[in-house]
């Protein structure tokens, strides 16, 4: 554990045991949202599957990302990971993103996808909240992750058509706003 890193948090007025659980929540979304995305990944067939098929696996690569760089910051706060794999799992702090009762409905996928990162949204946007101007690190990072969960949710949702978002895919480069993280 980083001491010092810890008491200037504490000192800042954070609960860091708060903070600590839904950093070890969220990593457990990750974590979890990779495994089901490799599922629905897997699934996207046809020609409106094949279609979304580069943007999920991107949306997938960069969840274990995340997971691997929240993972030392709640090292570093004193936390750590649940022991068991199904505890962790239910202990995730969104709902897990499985398949649709129909797997070849990839309207039904989207949304599946969508509401994923709708929910990624809304927890680091509550952690920047909590940590902004109070703990750097925390907050760097979740703003890093939220920059990501924001363009996978624009990008699947463009596909359900609710409107242009201005964001395109990127081409060659996985996690920008995170890769400082995973150094």
């Amino acid at each position: 554990m980083a001491r010092v890193a810890r008491e200037m948090v504490e000192k800042a007025g954070i609960n860091v045991d708060q903070l600590v659980e839904l950093l070890v929540k969220n990593a457990a979304a990750e974590l979890t949202t990779y495994y089901y995305y490799t599922i629905l990944r897997c699934n996207l067939i046809g020609l409106d599957g094949e279609t979304i098929k580069e943007i999920a696996e991107v949306a997938r690569i960069e969840d274990r990302n995340h997971f691997e760089a929240i993972v030392p910051r709640i090292y570093e706060l004193g936390g750590k990971l649940p022991e068991d794999m199904k505890v962790f799992h239910d202990i995730s702090a969104c709902r897990p993103a499985r398949l649709p009762e129909d797997p070849t409905n990839v309207k039904e996928i989207l949304k599946v996808l969508v509401e994923a990162e709708r929910c990624a949204v809304r927890g680091y946007t509550h952690i920047c909240n909590m940590t902004a101007g109070k703990d750097h690190r925390t907050y760097d990072l979740s703003l890093a992750i939220l920059n990501e969960e924001i363009e996978h949710e624009s990008w699947f949702s463009e596909f359900l058509g609710e409107g242009p978002s201005g964001h395109f895919m990127r081409k060659g480069e996985t996690s920008p706003f995170v890769s400082k993280f995973l150094k």
